[in-house]
């Protein structure tokens, strides 16, 4: 990079999608169908492998760079998860944890995305292109050079990272219900997709 060649020190984190306390968004709705007893409805099926990211993972790979001598840190590294299975796998442990016995359900993608666009097309839905056009296909990255290079060590996995969310969603949940939205720190207002807890 040319910035480097000027003896500047220019650390890049490329994080996967990272998910946390506060921050709901898409996940929200997941979470409402968790706790009301619900299944949950996949685009695709769910065989495909999407990375997470904790946000206490990704403080620790930013505090690394920011900390480690310039000759380690001065580079580009993916940060993600270590530990992820399929996205069916992850997200059904947030549904175990709910504990009504529920399982994922997978639907065929195509159809599924042509019906999204519809209803986005008309505001009746508050999912975008990017999340449901990238829903059934794998998301992932290596984090090799961050794990030899700056000794990172993901603490979550998928899996408890969804949990973890999950579990502070459940606590705040009064709080959270007072507001909503369309950023990631509140939960999306559902729109039409309000009728899935109606078929799951």
């Amino acid at each position: 990079m040319s910035y480097r060649k000027l003896v500047l020190c220019w650390p890049i984190v490329r994080p996967k999608s990272f998910i946390c306390p506060e921050r709901l968004g898409v996940f929200a709705l997941f979470y409402d169908l968790a706790k009301d007893g619900k299944g949950f409805p996949m685009i695709g099926n769910g065989h495909n492998r999407y990375q997470l990211l904790d946000v206490e993972d990704l403080c620790e790979a930013i505090y690394l760079c920011a900390t480690l001598e310039k000759d380690k840190v001065n580079d580009t590294f993916n940060i993600g998860a270590a530990e992820f299975t399929t996205m069916k796998e992850d997200y059904q442990a947030v549904l175990d944890k709910a504990g009504f016995g529920k399982k994922i359900i997978g639907f065929p993608a195509a159809p599924a995305i042509w019906l999204l666009r519809f209803l986005e097309a008309l505001h009746l839905s508050p999912l975008y292109k990017w999340v449901y056009e990238t829903a059934s296909k794998d998301s992932f990255v290596s984090i090799a050079k961050a794990e030899k290079v700056l000794g990172f060590r993901p603490r979550y996995s998928n899996k408890q990272a969804l949990v973890r969310n999950y579990e502070w969603y459940l606590e705040n949940l009064e709080a959270i219900n007072r507001q909503s939205g369309v950023s990631h720190r509140v939960p999306w207002k559902q729109g039409i997709l309000k009728l899935l807890k109606l078929f799951f």
